[in-house]
């Protein structure tokens, strides 16, 4: 079997999901993706596996060497479809489909899966069926809704900073990659503790941040659209749009990280008054009805959603994970797991889904990160040197899109 997903976060809750069930039949588990050394999933490969959970970057790379054969591939599954189809990500999404067998089963999935994947249906799938749990814009009953206007950025800094000094969990969003970096170091000079997601940190980094925030040791993730889309933490009672999405579905996935399995959640959307017309757009699209608020960072409205105020924690205090500037501090160790590969040490048996082929790689490992202007500006508490990934033109792209 294979799955395919946009992000390397999405590949690896997906295969920890799949790993224990496909444990008990006695199956083995790997993931591929960029972004580490592609040495460990090329051994997995080798030794054979039947599952693969993928993003189509590293995946490509490795067919286009030799690596992989998914000439066995019964079924092949597209988790976030929608986002796949997407024209970033939908030439190799094709070729990948197309390297599989006619006969085998496709599935499509997504939380807002519309009329964007029929390139994928009519070329891939056969008579096929749909199966809707819920619309697309079904809304969360406990998911509460504002959008709250500021008078300028630094009212919007000032309400920001106080949202993020609260006890729960919170996510906030920016549009770039550089935002996140620049906003979650802010709040950590303040001494509140946040990690940041974003496509230019290297694998180790963004594991490192993704358990620091789902273990609870860090209350506050501030992350791109990388973050929008699958990934499961539970307990996240608050999402921050700083700012605004540029289209409704990502609105939809962005705040469907609170209000999970039951729970209740509130999500804030930020919006400078030239930003008004572009957000009322935004959520007419997406179903949303809330009143636009006029917020000032004192008012009672902040202080509420804020909830019990942390205490300030001097940076040397800082748990391992947060994003600070300057260099990364001694003596602190990383438990990061490098060139991560699920069922690494597979047993080889045969009729395996996904098998690799002949040839080897002629010079070390295709796609392993480079070092670059990105690695000096990644620093982390308890990094590791070097490790960073390349630049694209926008975030929209996630680096996992794209060969290497």
């Amino acid at each position: 079997g294979l799955v395919l997903a946009p992000t390397r976060e999405l590949a690896l809750q997906i295969a920890e999901v799949i790993e224990p069930l496909a444990h008990v039949v006695d199956m083995d588990v790997t993931t591929i993706f960029g972004g580490v050394s592609a040495k460990p999933q090329e051994k997995a490969l080798k030794d054979g596996v039947d599952v693969v959970v993928a993003c189509p970057g590293r995946l490509l790379d490795l067919m286009g060497q030799g690596l992989v054969s998914l000439d066995e591939v019964e079924i092949t599954v597209l988790d976030e479809a929608d986002h796949m189809a997407d024209l970033g990500f939908l030439p190799n999404v094709r070729r990948i489909l197309r390297a599989t067998p006619q006969r085998g089963q496709r599935l499509l999935f997504s939380a807002t899966l519309d009329n964007g994947v029929d390139t994928l249906v009519k070329e891939f799938l056969h008579d096929p069926l749909q199966h809707s749990v819920d619309p697309s814009t079904s809304p969360v009953d406990a998911m509460t809704h504002r959008v709250w206007m500021v008078a300028d950025k630094t009212a919007k800094d000032g309400i920001v900073r106080r949202l993020a000094s609260g006890e729960g969990q919170r996510i906030l969003f920016t549009r770039t990659k550089h935002l996140a970096r620049r906003l979650a170091r802010k709040l950590v000079q303040a001494g509140i503790p946040a990690v940041e997601l974003q496509g230019n940190m290297s694998q180790n980094a963004r594991e490192r941040a993704m358990r620091a925030f789902s273990t609870g040791q860090v209350h506050v993730m501030v992350a791109t659209d990388i973050a929008a889309r699958g990934i499961d933490v539970s307990g996240v009672e608050l999402v921050v749009h700083v700012d605004p999405p540029a289209e409704h579905k990502a609105y939809l996935h962005r705040s469907g990280r609170t209000a999970r399995a039951g729970a209740a959640g509130s999500v804030v959307t930020l919006v400078l008054p030239e930003q008004k017309h572009d957000v009322q757009v935004l959520l007419k699209k997406a179903r949303i009805r809330a009143d636009i608020e006029r917020i000032r960072p004192d008012d009672g409205a902040v202080t509420a959603l804020v909830g019990q105020v942390t205490d300030a924690i001097a940076l040397e205090d800082m748990p391992e994970g947060v994003a600070v500037k300057g260099g990364s501090p001694s003596g602190r160790a990383s438990t990061g797991r490098p060139g991560h590969g699920h069922g690494e040490a597979g047993r080889g048996r045969a009729g395996r889904a996904v098998r690799s082929g002949a040839a080897e790689p002629a010079n070390g490992a295709p796609g392993s990160p480079p070092v670059g202007e990105a690695a000096a500006a990644e620093l982390v508490v308890g990094a590791e040197p070097g490790g960073a990934e390349p630049r694209e033109a926008r975030e929209v792209l996630p680096d996992d899109s794209l060969p290497r």
